[in-house]
């Protein structure tokens, strides 16, 4: 990675784009493997993916971060979704590349995320992840982030957080 997480450019991205593919693949991966203390199979990982209507208009977005060229990241926001608000968004799928891990990529990609959901007028960011990713939970309550009441039929969900974006 030849930049810093400030100079990367993040944008959306279709779902089945090629940069999209990649990260979101290696983010499935990294999280089986926690979570199963093995690599994840190609079925598992394409399971976990499915068809990615969750992240196309008008359900969703996801945002991609390139270092350059090179895909290094991604986010995704849901504006619809089981315990969303209709002013509610989501944000999912939070993954950057270990090569590019540290110096505010976690921080950029969510911020990014963020000025999405304010310019689509959601006054409030959900999220939901597992205990055992304590670096995404330290990032997230760093970011302002504050533990809220379980919503949603995640089966992996352990931890709930909430923003207000106003």
């Amino acid at each position: 990675m030849n930049a810093t997480p400030l100079s990367w450019t993040v944008s959306p991205i279709a779902v089945d784009h090629p940069d999209a593919a990649t990260v979101l693949h290696e983010y499935i991966d990294e999280l089986a493997s926690r979570y199963y203390g093995r690599p994840a199979t190609p079925e598992e990982i394409t399971e976990a993916l499915g068809d990615g209507a969750d992240l196309r208009e008008p359900k969703g977005t996801l945002l991609v971060a390139r270092d350059g060229a090179v895909p290094v990241g991604c986010v995704g926001l849901r504006w619809q979704g089981v315990g969303l608000a209709d002013s509610d968004a989501e944000l999912t799928r939070m993954y950057v590349r270990k090569a590019a891990r540290r110096g505010g990529a976690g921080a950029r990609l969510v911020g990014a995320a963020e000025e999405l959901a304010r310019a689509r007028g959601a006054g409030l960011i959900r999220l939901n992840t597992r205990k055992d990713l304590v670096e995404a939970i330290g990032l997230y309550r760093s970011l302002g982030y504050r533990p809220v009441d379980p919503y949603g039929d995640d089966p992996y969900a352990e931890v709930w957080f909430a923003k207000p974006l106003g």
